[in-house]
Order: structure tokens, then sequence, then C-alpha cells
């Protein structure tokens, strides 16, 4: 029972990165949440699966992506608010100088190559090593390191940057909220 309690614990600790990453993705409290709860319930489903020792971060994040992209390939099926008339209901403009900050980063990270943007997130956000975030996309490690290079000086150019450090410090804190 204990290895039990011990495996749920180990995911818990994991929830907090797991909403970080599933909001960039989805761009959207609410979504993020359901992806997350929709993961959980995937890992908690299929324990049995996981095999001990290997990295239960990048298994939860794989579950994640998969999720997240599965949603995606079904929602494009759907046909909702064609006019935009709902959505433009839920803008809100920006009541604090970082929210404009994050805004802009959103807007710049929209802008990158969905596989730069996924690299960027995982390493630059989510806080995931290299090897972790080659695990989780499926590709080499090289790969990676390059598309996170990539979309760094890309950002930086987008966001027209001084510094590389400014684009690092937007991306740790602005995606997750803490900016």
């Amino acid at each position: 029972m204990s290895s039990v309690s011990s495996w749920r614990d180990d995911v818990v600790s994991l929830i907090p990165a797991l909403r970080a990453f599933a909001w960039s993705l989805s761009h959207n409290g609410s979504d993020a949440d359901d992806l997350v709860q929709d993961t959980l319930i995937k890992a908690w489903s299929n324990r049995d699966k996981f095999e001990p020792g290997t990295n239960l971060r990048a298994w939860l994040f794989t579950i994640l992506r998969n999720t997240y992209y599965t949603n995606v390939l079904r929602r494009r099926r759907e046909v909702r608010d064609e006019t935009g008339e709902y959505a433009s209901t839920l803008k809100t403009p920006p009541t604090q100088d970082w929210t404009v900050a994050v805004r802009s980063l959103q807007d710049a990270l929209q802008q990158l190559p969905a596989e730069h943007r996924e690299a960027l997130i995982l390493v630059g956000a989510a806080g995931l090593s290299y090897e972790e975030a080659a695990e989780i996309c499926g590709c080499a490690l090289g790969t990676i390191k390059s598309r996170v290079n990539r979309a760094r000086a890309r950002l930086l150019k987008i966001m027209d940057a001084d510094e590389p450090a400014d684009v690092m410090a937007l991306e740790t804190g602005a995606i997750l909220g803490t900016a």
C-alpha cells in the first residue's frame, strides 16, 4: 500500500508543473484544469503500466500532451462561436504593466513554429531538462536543444528584446503567471 501512496504523492507534487504546461497549451485556466484532471485520471487508471525507476514527470507530461492534441483534433470537427461574438465579450483590457508583457510574450510565442514553442515551454517555463523534453516530444536531445535555441533567438527578434535574459525571464515568469 505504501508504494501506491508514494506514487500518488509523487504525482500530486507534479500537479503545479502539469497545470502550467496545460495552461501554456490551452491558454485558458478552465481548459488547463480539465486537461490536468484528464491526465491524472488516465495516469491513475494506467498506473500499473508505469515502470518504476523511469521518469514519472516525463510520463505525465506525455499523457498531458497527447491528451491535449487528441482534444484539438476532436475540436477541429466542432464549430463553436463562428462569428466570434461570444469570444469578443471575454476580452479584458490589461490592468497592470506585466499583463501587457505577458500578452506580448503570448503573441510572440504564437508566431513560433509549434515544435519550437513546445520545446521552449517545456524547457524554459516548465523547467524540464533537455533530456526530459526530448523524451516527451519523441525526438533526439540535439533536436530539442536546437529548437529551444532557435525559439529563444526568434523570440528576441520578435519582441525586440535587448538581452537573452529578457526572454528567459519572460518565458519562466510570464508563461507561469508569476511575472
